[in-house]
């Protein structure tokens, strides 16, 4: 079946592209001796997490607990961190259950959580990373704070220590592209400087965690950086576009939509809305996008608006298209624009090939009621 007998809207994943990025990272951690955990709330896909694991990757990245254990379940993942603190009594026995088929790693970023989760451990032990704060002001301790933060969690017997975790999503937020070698270097120096400090205390530094899909290439080469967990990369984005971190050829996720009116001389509407591309530029409000996605190779078209179910385009200059044209989208954000679709459409050379599940999303686990 051809892409343009789909109904609209839907999402397009081109394989090709999906397949050559995940190669491509793979290969360049490779080439650095950097082990790649990708994070998966980017696709929240078991499918591709099991492309990403059969390409190379050591572990993997979750941004919550139904990921962690939907990829153990079923793909058979066998190293696993989680990127947040998790807490509450119910969340922690999950992790307890999930570490007796898998490595877990669990994030922490001070005493009082540590504390919380070593109650519900009791005889178990677990293994934890140290969330270092390299300047996005989320979670996390400063590099000079990291030493004192884990001494006071040395009381607690059941968690050890394995290492230190950080993400530099501030770079989402930078004014420019030449603003992101800046980010970087802060990326670089507040790593090493906690790595500094832990040896100069005796504490043995294990991992050495960090990553985003911008900042990727440079932090790889550096020697103290263990592990890259990056996950935009396997879609790209048009934040990544304007951020110099892709092209829009390496862009796989796009969400064709038809034009369904043509109101006025430089306007098209289109049957897609927010509930498809999201309303947002990037976590961090990125200022370098215009409007609400790139539309391939359409350049005098740009999307204004969106309400829920359709979408306003801007045409400036001349156009080809008329109502009843079909026209592929770049999201903005494809973590947000994948998180709205319960499957993508996989495809080459404008030829269906498979679906592909997003099975892992929040709340896609149902909890027992008993």
């Amino acid at each position: 079946m051809h892409i343009d007998n789909l109904t609209t809207p839907c999402f397009l994943l081109n394989l090709d592209i999906l397949e050559r990025n995940i190669k491509k990272f793979q290969r360049l951690a490779n080439a650095n001796k950097t082990q790649l955990w990708p994070m998966l709330k980017t696709h929240k896909s078991t499918e591709i997490t099991r492309m990403q694991v059969e390409a190379g990757a050591a572990g993997v990245l979750t941004g919550t607990i139904d990921e962690a254990e939907a990829v153990v379940e079923k793909v058979g993942v066998k190293k696993v961190m989680l990127a947040y603190p998790v807490l509450g009594k119910a969340n922690i026995k999950r992790i307890i259950q999930l570490k007796k088929k898998a490595e877990v790693y669990i994030a922490l970023d001070g005493e009082e959580g540590a504390r919380e989760i070593s109650q519900v451990l009791d005889s178990d032990e677990i293994n934890y990373l140290l969330i270092l704060d390299s300047g996005l002001g989320r979670f996390g301790v400063k590099a000079d704070k990291v030493v004192p933060t884990i001494k006071m969690i040395d009381s607690y017997k059941n968690l050890k220590f394995s290492g230190i975790c950080t993400h530099t999503g501030q770079v989402y937020g930078v004014s420019g592209k030449d603003k992101v070698d800046s980010i970087i270097e802060i990326e670089l120096n507040s790593t090493k400087t906690a790595v500094e400090n832990l040896k100069k205390s005796d504490y043995k530094c294990d991992i050495v965690a960090t990553g985003t899909t911008p900042t990727f290439y440079e932090a790889i080469k550096a020697p103290h950086i263990t592990v890259s967990r990056p996950g935009n990369y396997v879609f790209c984005d048009a934040i990544q576009v304007a951020l110099g971190a892709a092209t829009v050829e390496e862009c796989s996720l796009t969400v064709m939509s038809t034009i369904v009116s043509h109101p006025t001389d430089d306007l098209f509407i289109l049957d897609c809305g927010s509930k498809c591309l999201g309303l947002d530029k990037g976590a961090h409000g990125s200022s370098l996008v215009e409007g609400f996605g790139i539309v391939k190779d359409h350049p005098e078209l740009m999307i204004t608006g969106l309400s829920e179910e359709v979408a306003k385009v801007k045409i400036n200059g001349q156009t080809n298209l008329k109502i009843g044209s079909k026209i592929e989208i770049i999201p903005n954000h494809s973590c947000s624009a994948a998180n709205m679709t319960s499957y993508m459409i996989g495809y080459r050379d404008e030829k269906i090939e498979r679906l592909i599940e997003v099975d892992i999303r929040g709340n896609s686990k149902k909890p027992r009621i008993d």
